[in-house]
């Protein structure tokens, strides 16, 4: 209580010293790099990863692209070759006249050769850049590249998928937080007492949200990801302390009608066990992302739970100096409450509670199976978020409609492995199922030509002191169980000839990245309820209600994710991880409120199903203030979004509370009922006799 008293007494100070911390957060927030690589977040020590720093170390090349020209003369590409050479950060341009002048027909190039660069009216040019996929000079020099070529020209390759995937986040983002304000204050708004409290609300939240994206200079960076739902995620999770801190107040103030200020500090004594007990499930949920192999979830995983952390502090220190600074417009803007009495409702709900539990039961197989089909469906192409208008979608079409490329490989082999063992190798390769053709100065000329002839600015683009290069030319796409057999396939051609040798590039990372999430998924779920678990045992004192508790939930979480599976549609890898530690860690505080008050009404000494009742009652308009704004913060964002990641994560969290919302209020009762003996005999301080 003593604290309390301090934050009302020194609520002026509070509130003047959050307000100058926004100074320093919105600098903080302007100078956190954003990573929109996801392919940068895999472990170190894989060999694709690597073999990307190889590449940089001995050729000083990064990343690469593929760049389609149509209907220019052999002049005209040879001058923009060397226009595309002169930009910053281009290491080298590779196409004919690279190997010959342009006065020399084409046709006299090895077949293969030829046609891996030509294509009816249309050509194919290849750079490199002395820099990372996504670094930022690497996406400035995509940006110029593009304005060089002119609209004759398209880019491929994952640095223009990251330029676009940029500027559309840049776009997007500003209208993401507008949506979740303004959806997120309608629904407060209609479900709670007042007009004005929203509305504060939300101020306090937002500058917790801008203290939270301006802590995150100290990491450095943090991906499209966490910058694109942080703030909305933030709003979303962390409304409810607002909202018990209100209801608090409130109710203090009929206690203390003159006294605001003991009513506040009342109230936040209250309010802060609540909160902190709230809140410790949610973080829970985030910092499960964290153990995740696939760095991202971490990233996600800590500014999040920084986010939540920063949420209750808001909630009962600067809240509390807001509500007592503006307490009588709040109060004069108060209204009746528009959630009707919920006991009617709640009668009804019991009086089938036999046929709810045959419900449940049946509805959670089919949910599981479809979850666990979701799983299985989810796509890891990057290009498939974007909407079919990008640049990056138009070029890598033109890159597969006329060239019949859908991904490129590299490859490093020692540098010292025989000439004759390399064309061998490459053979083998170029038979192997998807491979259209191996390039590299082995391929450029034919076996009798030695390949001293070769220019010698080729050869150093193509051959280090430590590594040779070669460019592998694939007809299937990323990310697809073709590409990932084919580079089974070529890793064991590879290994062959140089056990050392290392096949890098997308589709490798890809593969890597497949086989990353899949382990990730099922150790991040175990964590998650792990954790939740503990928490409500030590919470509840109880070994039964966990896990009641945590069955509902899941069952939520299996229905809201197996719903894509029954209706055809596939989701971004990263969103059945994400959303399943996130619902249970968000929701699972529904079921923990009603169970609570089902509890306190046993010991007191209510029988089971008056305690069930009156749990269920006072429960349902909490649960669904808390649900709604959940559904309201997330679901403006799902509908606008042309970014399928964030897109499908906000549909499935907007979807993912009114789901676990209904399954708490339909559910959790009757299964209460059902065991209410054996929660009585696992649960310390209730009466096993009762």
């Amino acid at each position: 209580m003593c604290f309390a008293k301090k934050i009302v007494q020194l609520r002026v100070p509070i509130l003047v010293l959050a307000v100058l911390l926004l100074i320093p957060s919105v600098f903080g927030m302007a100078n956190t790099r954003i990573n929109y690589d996801m392919l940068t977040y895999l472990p170190e020590d894989m060999e694709t990863v690597v073999g990307q720093d190889a590449l940089m170390k001995d050729f000083g090349k990064g990343a690469f692209s593929l760049i389609v020209i149509e209907d220019m003369q052999p002049e005209e590409v040879s001058r923009l070759r060397k226009s595309i050479e002169s930009v910053d950060h281009v290491d080298s341009v590779i196409w004919y006249d690279s190997l010959m002048d342009v006065s020399i027909p084409m046709e006299l190039l090895p077949e293969k050769v030829y046609k891996a660069f030509n294509s009816g009216d249309a050509t194919l040019m290849a750079v490199f850049f002395d820099s990372s996929t996504s670094a930022d000079v690497t996406m400035d020099a995509v940006s110029e590249i593009r304005g060089i070529c002119g609209r004759q020209c398209f880019v491929a390759g994952m640095s223009a998928l990251v330029l676009d995937l940029k500027n559309l986040c840049e776009k997007e983002e500003p209208v993401y937080v507008a949506l979740a304000v303004v959806l997120a204050a309608a629904a407060m708004m209609l479900l709670l007492d007042s007009w004005l409290a929203p509305l504060v609300f939300l101020a306090c939240i937002g500058m917790m949200v801008l203290l939270n994206l301006g802590t995150n200079v100290f990491f450095g960076e943090i991906s499209y990801i966490t910058k694109a739902l942080a703030a909305v995620l933030q709003l979303a999770v962390t409304m409810d302390y607002s909202i018990f801190l209100w209801h608090s107040y409130n109710e203090q103030r009929r206690i203390h009608p003159e006294d605001p200020k003991e009513a506040m500090a009342c109230a936040i004594h209250q309010t802060f066990t609540s909160v902190l007990g709230s809140s410790i499930t949610t973080v829970a949920g985030f910092i499960a992302l964290c153990f995740m192999s696939f760095t991202m979830g971490r990233d996600l995983g800590i500014v999040m739970a920084k986010g939540v952390i920063l949420g209750v502090i808001g909630c009962v220190t600067v809240l509390p100096a807001m509500i007592l600074l503006l307490d009588k417009p709040l109060q004069k803007t108060r209204h009746r409450c528009l959630i009707p009495d919920m006991t009617k409702a709640s009668k009804s709900l019991l009086k089938i509670a036999p046929v709810l539990l045959v419900v449940f039961v049946l509805i959670a197989f089919p949910a599981w199976y479809g979850y666990q089909k979701t799983n299985d469906e989810v796509y890891y192409d990057m290009g498939e978020c974007l909407p079919e208008d990008m640049e990056y979608v138009i070029a890598n079409s033109k890159l597969q409609d006329q060239f019949d490329i859908a991904s490129t490989h590299m490859i490093l082999v020692d540098a010292s492995t025989p000439e004759k063992d390399v064309r061998a190798m490459c053979r083998e390769m170029e038979s192997v199922e998807g491979v259209k053709t191996v390039l590299g100065l082995e391929t450029l000329v034919g076996e009798d030509v030695p390949l001293e002839i070769l220019p010698d600015h080729l050869r150093q683009i193509l051959e280090s002191d430590r590594w040779k290069l070669l460019l592998i030319v694939s007809e299937y796409r990323a990310a697809s169980d073709e590409v990932n057999e084919q580079i089974t396939a070529l890793n064991g051609i590879l290994k062959k000839y140089d056990k050392g040798g290392m096949l890098i590039g997308e589709a490798p990372c890809m593969k890597d990245l497949i086989e990353t999430t899949g382990h990730d998924f099922t150790v991040v779920n175990a964590i998650s309820i792990a954790l939740v678990f503990l928490i409500i045992f030590f919470v509840a004192k109880s070994v039964t209600l966990p896990i009641l508790l945590i069955s509902v939930i899941e069952v939520a979480i299996f229905i809201n994710l197996g719903l894509p599976h029954y209706l055809g549609s596939a989701l971004p890898f990263i969103a059945p991880i994400a959303i399943s530690t996130i619902q249970l860690g968000a929701t699972v505080d529904y079921a923990i409120l009603m169970t609570t008050r089902y509890k306190n009404e046993r010991i007191a000494g209510s029988d089971r199903k008056a305690a069930v009742l009156t749990a269920l009652s006072t429960s349902i308009p909490s649960i669904l203030v808390s649900g709604m704004g959940l559904f309201a913060a997330t679901f403006g964002v799902a509908m606008y979004s042309k970014i399928d990641i964030v897109r499908s994560m906000c549909m499935l969290l907007s979807r993912g509370a009114l789901i676990s919302m209904v399954c708490v209020v339909v559910f959790l009762p009757a299964l209460l009922m059902l065991c209410d003996g054996v929660i009585r005999h696992t649960t310390l301080g209730m009466k096993a006799e009762q």
